[in-house]
């Protein structure tokens, strides 16, 4: 497997790595024969309560009442209890830090600086919280966001968390539908809105959406404004506040809710692309552990490095990005688009900000190789450390790119959970290599295996990716769900007691992953599965073609490969390109899945979070109705595939 290896953490990378010495300690304390990470992930899981009880010490978790026990029953799924008895706080622990070290960096495309130290937003949130409890705002009262990812934002999430009460937060690109579909279902009594948000340095007035929104939504009982654009005016909205008038000054102190570990935190929601979003409900605690576990082993994240993560506040990344202020780290927050006034934008954000950690997604790094950008050719990068990608697979043309054209000591680290866990299931390591196409492995105490419809475990062959064992950032239950039945049937209804989280996957011999897409959307020609990533990884590193989307069609008792192929300009989907991707993807993978039909589209649906979405495609050219478009960033380019419904 050498000729895969694309980077090896030199002896001092390695050694000095946070991961290292977790990793020693617990060889040593427990007497384990070697302190090699797949001998210590394996400990972590057949140990689930020393594991978690140790990383609990390990991370300098605050809290006012400690810990009866580490679990109940780690293998109850759903329903195991972490750390009973212990009482904490979410928004204390983030703002352990109160100095003069920066705490936030807000850039706004390119019209907006703003820095916040650790002192200045401790002191931002003691008179947010002031404020909301000014408004009656009380444990379990839920206030929701309507907010571009600016500093405001981060603070009142900590002001409500400090409170004790429920934080949950959308995007404002979404559509007045795809916000009521998730806040009509959590009924909050505050409202925080921006007035609007910059893209392409234009413009974009969020009031009106905000207004259809606030129609429909009379569990409302307070909308605070923030003058973002400098286009706010709250006279014909009358339960509105601006910004400065709800965080006055005041000598009311800060005081933190100490609250069970399981006290729910943040309420997230589905994709929201094939029915309602499911409202999905996350506690304080094993949301803070497991970032926490995330961030400081599986990244090396320290108090001097500077965090980025391009990514909106409807998408888990923002959440997860945000628990970096345990660590005392900076953040770096982004506003706008990615490529705007050049595709390189970001690149010299993160050189001039001398960025540890950039966070993005596989769409963008197969952008900037599609617009021909070299980084390199900007900065050798001397500070960053961790290249971070997730919401899709990443294609070993993607791996080859960044270390060819962006860094080559630097740690890929592809990443892969969701929403679902707020957290991931699989990620990297300061201690292993990088192998082409893969992700690293799997996370510390994450029971996870490859099954296939049997139940059986898979080694080098493709199958369901599934977690045997609970962990702390489970669900605690769904909004409105009071039997877990919804519960029940997302994560549990095909293997009992089992996790199955909906993503295909193969795991390697010496223990990497591959994603092959989500298995719901998977393929099943002549009665064999295949992850759409396969046709993917071929499809698109040819230079005709800009994007694809592939889906599979019932058909006379079986199921054909149909793919639909966004060409670049001036490209025409004639015969010869048509052999040609058909005698790619033969030679690159096998006649299995060589499409049946290929049809050219304008565009390819993707979600907001930037997720391709082939279940809409599926439902579309099965003749079914697409509900909660509203989910999507571009929900018109459906209308295209509506032609293609195949008899």
């Amino acid at each position: 497997m050498q000729n895969n290896i694309l980077w090896q953490p030199s002896e001092s990378y390695k050694t000095n790595s946070q991961m290292y010495e977790f990793q020693a300690f617990i060889a040593d304390k427990y007497k384990i024969p070697d302190n090699d990470y797949y001998t210590i992930h394996r400990w972590s899981v057949e140990n689930p309560v020393d594991f978690w009880g140790e990383f609990w010490n390990y991370s300098k978790i605050k809290y006012s009442k400690n810990y009866d026990k580490v679990v109940d029953d780690a293998k109850k799924m759903p329903g195991a209890k972490w750390f009973p008895g212990a009482h904490l706080n979410f928004a204390e622990n983030l703002l352990s830090r109160t100095d003069g070290h920066k705490a936030i960096i807000f850039w706004g495309e390119t019209s907006v600086r703003r820095e916040l130290t650790y002192a200045e937003l401790y002191e931002q949130v003691r008179k947010a919280a002031a404020g909301l409890k000014k408004l009656g705002v009380q444990k379990d009262d839920r206030v929701a966001a309507f907010m571009p990812n600016m500093p405001e934002t981060i603070i009142m999430m900590l002001a409500t968390a400090s409170i004790g009460a429920i934080w949950s937060s959308s995007s404002p690109d979404f559509g007045i539908k795809g916000v009521l579909d998730r806040f009509s279902q959590i009924e909050p009594k505050v409202v925080l809105s921006a007035d609007g948000y910059f893209y392409k340095e234009k413009i974009f007035d969020s009031q009106k959406k905000l207004k259809g929104i606030l129609d429909k939504l009379p569990s409302v009982e307070h909308v605070i404004m923030v003058n973002y654009t400098g286009n706010a005016n709250i006279d014909d909205m009358p339960k509105a506040i601006l910004w400065e008038d709800f965080a006055q000054q005041t000598d009311e102190a800060l005081t933190f809710e100490q609250l069970p570990f399981d006290h729910p935190l943040y309420i997230m929601y589905s994709s929201g692309t094939t029915g309602l979003p499911k409202s999905i409900v996350h506690s304080a605690g094993g949301t803070l552990i497991q970032h926490l576990k995330e961030l400081i082993l599986h990244n090396n994240l320290r108090s001097e490095h500077v965090i980025f993560y391009f990514t909106t506040c409807g998408w888990m990344m923002w959440n997860w990005f945000v628990s970096s202020l345990k660590v005392g780290a900076t953040l770096v927050l982004y506003d706008g688009n990615p490529f705007y006034p050049g595709p390189d934008a970001l690149l010299r954000m993160a050189d001039e900000l001398d960025i540890t950690l950039f966070g993005t997604s596989a769409k963008y790094i197969a952008s900037l190789e599609a617009a021909g950008v070299v980084p390199k050719e900007i900065s050798d990068f001397p500070k960053l450390k961790v290249i971070t990608s997730t919401g899709s697979p990443l294609t070993d043309e993607s791996f080859e790119y960044v270390y060819k054209d962006w860094k080559k000591n630097v740690q890929l680290s592809s990443i892969a959970g969701g929403t679902d866990i707020v957290s991931c299931f699989i990620l990297g390591s300061s201690t292993l290599p990088v192998h082409i196409g893969e992700i690293q492995c799997k996370g510390l105490g994450m029971d996870v295996d490859c099954f296939d419809d049997a139940g059986n475990s898979l080694i080098g062959k493709q199958g369901e990716l599934v977690c045997k064992t609970a962990f702390p950032s489970m669900p605690i239950y769904f909004w409105n769900d009071p039997e877990n039945k919804k519960y029940q049937s997302a994560y549990f209804n095909v293997f009992s007691n089992i996790w199955r989280h909906g993503d295909y996957i193969q795991i390697s011999e010496h223990g990497g992953i591959t994603m092959f897409g989500r298995s719901d959307a998977t393929l099943n020609p002549q009665g064999v599965r295949i992850g759409t990533s396969e046709i993917y990884r071929v499809v698109e590193n040819m230079e005709e073609i800009e994007d694809s989307v592939v889906v599979g069609k019932k058909t006379n008792g079986d199921e054909i490969v149909v793919l639909f192929v966004k060409l670049n300009e001036g490209v025409a989907l004639n015969g010869e390109l048509i052999n040609k991707i058909k005698s790619n993807i033969r030679s690159s993978c096998s006649p299995r899945h060589v499409p049946a039909v290929i049809e050219a589209v304008p565009d390819v649906p993707y979600t907001i979070n930037g997720k391709k979405v082939e279940i809409a495609v599926k439902k579309i050219i099965h003749g079914e109705e697409v509900k909660n478009k509203d989910a999507l960033a571009n929900p018109e380019c459906l209308e295209y595939f509506k032609k293609f419904k195949i008899s």
